[in-house]
């Protein structure tokens, strides 16, 4: 974790800090920097798609993180405003004792996006990775940990029993299952329904449906930024809450038809399948407003992978505000 968190540190002193807001058309330009690009994320990009964050007055700018160190450090540098991984990311800088720590605002998911597959159409079971190799992304990463909280809940000890291989990045993982590397990996959608589309592996399990409840995914901002711009922070909150609203009273042949233009090389009947395939693991949190349960069992996961030596308060963490009042809002 030390390691982890002296090179997000180190790119803070490197880079300096750009600008804020700024105004252009009478909307306030936000940077957003997401861990991945991936249909989990479905109410943000139909907030995005049916104008909830230009009601707002915002004008957001979507970048890809390609990991939540790297989504951290934008934050922390202020390349970006807002960003959005894992809660796991915040803890790790929390412990640190930064004074600009960011704070958790908004939760976008409540379960893992990740479905293991295969390289044969298999009767599943954990059993069948036994003395296997499992591509699980960057270690000490929430795709990672919840997948080793998995395995040890069905009996099998990562590392011992079954390995898991945290050398490969994030988004270098299907490539790598396609180009031969390991017996299993673990991937979003949609890339894990195209992936079995083109017969390159198969869909064996929901790593989501398994694990339980936990704070997937929230967005988070420096602690500085929500201090000098809670209106903001508030604005952006709305459109969320928004977006998952609209997404709860929406079918999927709707939602994909909202999500098209963010995904222009997924088919729309691809689309549709995903958005099932997350309603039905329940993915999506019906509001912005964090959890304290939910916390403590994504704790729980940190602790059980070694990562996490001492556990952080909710109130230090997470300021449910914004999200509340985004959820009382007429």
């Amino acid at each position: 974790m030390k390691k982890w968190i002296a090179c997000i540190l180190a790119a803070v002193l490197a880079v300096l800090p750009m600008g804020c807001a700024a105004q252009e058309e009478g909307l306030t330009q936000i940077r957003l920097s997401e861990v991945t690009h991936s249909v989990f994320y479905a109410p943000q990009y139909v907030a995005m798609s049916q104008g909830f964050f230009a009601e707002e007055g915002l004008e957001l700018e979507l970048l890809n993180g390609g990991g939540a160190d790297k989504v951290m450090t934008s934050v922390l540098t202020g390349e970006v405003e807002i960003g959005l991984a894992g809660p796991e990311a915040s803890i790790y800088v929390l412990l640190e004792g930064r004074d600009n720590a960011p704070k958790i605002f908004a939760q976008l998911t409540r379960r893992d996006g990740n479905f293991l597959m295969g390289r044969t159409d298999e009767d599943f079971s954990w059993e069948n990775v036994r003395g296997k190799t499992i591509i699980g992304g960057r270690k000490g990463g929430v795709p990672e940990m919840t997948l080793e909280y998995v395995m040890k809940q069905n009996g099998i000890v990562p590392q011992e029993d079954a390995v898991v291989d945290t050398s490969i990045q994030f988004d270098m993982m299907a490539g790598a299952f396609s180009g031969g590397t390991g017996d299993y990996v673990t991937l979003f959608e949609p890339t894990a329904t195209e992936m079995e589309l083109a017969g390159k592996g198969y869909i064996l399990c929901s790593i989501g449906e398994e694990s339980g409840e936990i704070p997937y995914t929230a967005y988070f901002a420096a602690g500085d930024y929500m201090e000098e711009n809670p209106e903001i922070i508030q604005k952006f909150t709305n459109a969320i809450a928004k977006g998952q609203q609209w997404v709860m009273d929406h079918t999927d042949a709707e939602v994909a038809a909202a999500l098209v233009e963010y995904f222009p090389d997924t088919d729309l009947s691809v689309l549709e399948a995903v958005s099932a395939r997350y309603r039905g693991i329940g993915a999506w949190n019906e509001t912005p407003v964090m959890g304290e349960e939910g916390l403590e069992r994504l704790q729980d996961v940190m602790e059980e992978a070694g990562e996490l030596k001492e556990r952080v308060a909710f109130s230090d963490l997470v300021d449910n505000s914004f999200a509340e009042a985004a959820v009382s809002a007429p």
